[in-house]
């Protein structure tokens, strides 16, 4: 599934990671690329000065954790610490699928679900959409700054080139309850009727049935 959350981050916070970044060092994004995708990774990532990560860290975890679409959507277990990406014209990062296991200095997890958040006006910068094949054909995104977009991790996915400007996206990667992407397609879709039932309808004997079945299938297809 691939689900897009608007306004993830609001105004105030991106003006903050801006803030945080103004003097950041970046160094070539191949640095911390497998060998497939060193070979088509061009880009550049913020290096991790550790008073300056728990900055970004605290503002986008504590965005996440309060956000109802990305918990009933991906349903994290846990979530890595972000990456700062930035392209500049020229660079692109060619068709790739993101690793399969995260954690260099860390716990070690699955990578169930990428996400993208854009930190840029869009306007400011030409090329950079983001190229995600999906079973209804290539999906191309470019989203307003503060918005997020999230996708299966095995997805075929890249980087269009920058022409202008400059384009700055933070990443992070979820292992998820639930690894499967079409039950948690399934899981997301059945909880946004459970919510409106349990607004509507809270004594109806459907809705119980439906906020049970909910439970139960979390219950059935977690993996912890």
């Amino acid at each position: 599934m691939l689900l897009t959350i608007p306004a993830l981050l609001n105004s105030a916070q991106i003006a903050k990671i801006h803030e945080t970044l103004a003097d950041a060092p970046f160094v070539d994004g191949k640095l911390t690329a497998g060998f497939a995708a060193g070979r088509v990774k061009h880009n550049e990532e913020m290096r991790p000065e550790p008073e300056r990560m728990q900055r970004l860290i605290r503002i986008i975890m504590a965005s996440l954790g309060h956000h109802e679409t990305f918990r009933f959507g991906v349903l994290p277990h846990r979530v890595a610490d972000p990456i700062v990406a930035r392209y500049t014209p020229g660079m692109a990062y060619g068709e790739h699928v993101d690793d399969p296991i995260m954690g260099t200095t860390g716990p070690r997890f699955r990578s169930d679900v990428s996400m993208t958040i854009f930190l840029n006006d869009p306007a400011s910068y030409d090329g950079g959409e983001l190229s995600i094949r999906t079973p209804f054909g290539e999906q191309r995104i470019k989203l307003a700054a503060g918005d997020a977009v999230v996708y299966p991790s095995s997805s075929l996915h890249r980087v269009m080139e920058v022409t202008r400007g400059e384009r700055l996206v933070a990443l992070t990667w979820i292992q998820s309850y639930v690894r499967d992407p079409a039950r948690r397609e399934l899981l997301y879709e059945l909880n946004l009727a459970r919510e409106r039932l349990l607004k509507t309808a809270p004594e109806e004997d459907a809705t119980a049935y439906v906020d049970r079945s909910y439970a139960n299938l979390v219950r059935m297809w977690s993996d912890l």
